[in-house]
């Protein structure tokens, strides 16, 4: 099962590695996947949205961090000009890589 835990906008900043990009407009949907027993699967979190903020032909595919306006960090890809966003794939193999 797959359960809406979170609904944000605001304005953030884009960053690829630890260079800042720009400000970006955002608005994102969390979702949190579950075991059977109803107990949270971390290999089961999705991030769905958009970006508004410039020319975004550039960054479709590249692995991003979007810095949200509480601090927080998630890793994106933009899939597409429009500035459509999903998380990254989440590491399983513990490297802390990415």
């Amino acid at each position: 099962m797959v359960k809406l835990v979170e609904e944000s906008a605001g304005d953030g900043e884009l960053l690829l590695k630890s260079r800042a990009l720009g400000p970006v407009r955002y608005q994102i949907k969390v979702f949190q996947g579950t075991f059977g027993n109803g107990m949270p699967n971390p290999a089961a979190r999705t991030v769905e949205g958009s970006i508004d903020g410039g020319d975004l032909a550039g960054l479709v595919g590249l692995n991003l961090t979007l810095q949200l306006s509480d601090g927080r960090k998630i890793g994106i890809s933009v899939l597409d000009e429009t500035g459509t966003i999903h998380t990254r794939p989440a590491c399983t193999a513990g490297c802390s890589c990415c």
